[in-house]
């Protein structure tokens, strides 16, 4: 008699979510590769080496439960430190040899009569997996706005994710294309070296104090030696940002709010005191409705002299300038784009085709949703890690992360001991879950009124979980197997 069947799992992307996912499969001796396009592992923490580039997510929470670190150098620590852990996780457990590197998945298909997925790259090869776990997550695709006259630009342009270490700014006439996380960063950082730097802002951000600080050797030290400090320290991390999710919707949301936002006004108010630029740094909407930013620093580089905010809307752009639609011609050498990513189209460009030739891209083509943002009916054996509704605008999303890599393998434990193909989340559960979820959604801050990439055009809001992280953590726990349909 044979055993259970063995499954060939196929991860996309080295990231936060496909590392995660490596490490909980190797420790339970299951077979995998990882697909990286790229040539190395660490994902959007490869991609953003801006200057300045960091997490507004304390460092000892943005990282693994079961990897935690009592050496990070400081409350929020940088690009440089957060890929350097990444690396160290890959060597840690062994995941270098699983990877194939320069090795981008198009497109994937599930073959009815195997119960497999075949899996095509750029360059014409084609693997076979019972199992395909994503972790491409929802900010890997730069996106620059067509501006007239672009293409005819004869400086340096390029997207703040793909930063051009290459060009030396000192001295140029600078224009920063968007104001958003991006930007507050790496603002600070370039401007005292620029001969002029130009903002140009669509809306103003919501921008809280930052309090960031290095961690001393003794508190290093502490962490190193005192049994569970570290351990302590995460817990309180977590339930002190958890707490706020009370301000992001329900009864508390409006209340709480008013106080963050006198918060982040005083804020403003402490550090700049030109009238002109405080009224033109002063949001219109809720906060929290877009993302909230944190920097100490953000609004001192626009007080310099050698800044300028720009609000006009960018009309079009010639070979040495940008003209605003009130027909100031701005003279630039650089541009820089800090535009965000196309978050609304998950998984794209890769075409998914499933179960009776379905694609992803119809089964999506009014918004991205999944059952608990994992898996998509009529997709079988297809697990979406960062996937529909599980950015969060309060916690960690490596927490959620963690979540969906707990849950997956207590799915394919469950494959295993069934000794069935394939798994699939009947239609009838995802709708009624994702149905739930949008009622919950229609009570939190992110519906408002507010433009953001939280939600697509028509106000339907698929990237945000609503509510606490831990509810996450409760929700996938341990699947509901009555949910599924087994092949």
């Amino acid at each position: 008699m044979h055993g259970p069947r063995e499954r060939r799992v196929a991860i996309l992307g080295a990231g936060f979510s496909g590392i995660c996912m490596a490490i909980r499969l190797k420790e339970a001796g299951v077979s995998f590769v990882i697909y990286e396009k790229a040539d190395g592992v660490g994902g959007t923490w490869r991609d953003n080496s801006y200057p300045g580039a960091g997490c507004d997510v304390p460092s000892h929470l943005y990282s693994f439960s079961f990897e935690r670190r009592a050496e990070w150098s400081r409350h929020y620590v940088e690009q440089p430190e957060i890929l350097r852990y990444i690396e160290d996780c890959v060597e840690r457990y062994g995941l270098r040899p699983h990877v194939r590197f320069g090795t981008e998945i198009v497109r994937a298909r599930f073959d009815d009569d195997e119960g497999a997925w075949h899996l095509s790259t750029a360059g014409g090869e084609v693997f076979t997996a019972d199992v395909v776990v994503t972790g491409l997550g929802q900010l890997n695709r730069p996106t620059v706005p067509e501006l007239p006259g672009l293409a005819d630009f004869k400086g340096t342009a390029f997207h703040s994710a793909r930063w051009d270490h290459a060009h030396d700014l000192r001295g140029e006439r600078v224009a920063v294309i968007g104001s958003g996380a991006s930007a507050v960063q790496f603002v600070p950082r370039i401007a005292p070296d620029v001969a002029r730097l130009h903002v140009f802002q669509r809306s103003p951000n919501w921008v809280l104090p930052r309090g960031d600080a290095a961690y001393s050797a003794a508190a290093r030290g502490a962490f190193r030696r005192v049994p569970g400090l570290d351990r302590l320290h995460r817990a309180s991390i977590f339930w002190a940002l958890e707490t706020r999710a009370l301000a992001l919707g329900g009864p508390t949301g409006p209340m709480l709010r008013a106080l963050v936002e006198r918060t982040a006004r005083k804020h403003l108010e402490a550090q700049v005191s030109d009238l002109d630029l405080r009224r033109k740094l002063s949001p219109d909407y809720s906060i929290g409705c877009k993302r909230v930013l944190l920097s100490d620093d953000y609004y001192p580089a626009l007080a310099r002299e050698n800044v300028e905010l720009v609000t006009s809307p960018i009309a079009r752009v010639e070979p040495d300038a940008v003209v605003t639609r009130d027909g100031r011609r701005v003279g630039v050498d650089t541009i820089v784009f800090a535009t965000g990513f196309d978050a609304l189209h998950f998984l794209a460009p890769l075409d998914v085709q499933g179960r009776d030739g379905a694609r992803l891209a119809e089964a999506w083509r009014y918004g991205a949703e999944a059952y608990l943002g994992t898996l998509v009916s009529g997709f079988p054996n297809f697990f979406v890690l960062y996937g529909p509704n599980t950015n969060l605008g309060h916690n960690s999303i490596i927490f959620m992360i963690e979540c969906q890599v707990h849950w997956v393998m207590r799915c394919l434990e469950e494959l295993r001991a069934r000794d069935r193909a394939w798994l699939d989340v009947r239609r009838d559960a995802m709708v009624a879950s994702n149905r739930a979820l949008q009622d919950r959604l229609r009570a939190t801050v992110w519906v408002t009124g507010c433009h953001s990439w939280y939600k697509t055009a028509s106000g339907r809001v698929t990237n945000n979980w609503p509510g606490f992280a831990s509810r996450f953590w409760l929700a996938t726990r341990k699947p509901r197997f009555d949910d599924f349909a087994w092949g």
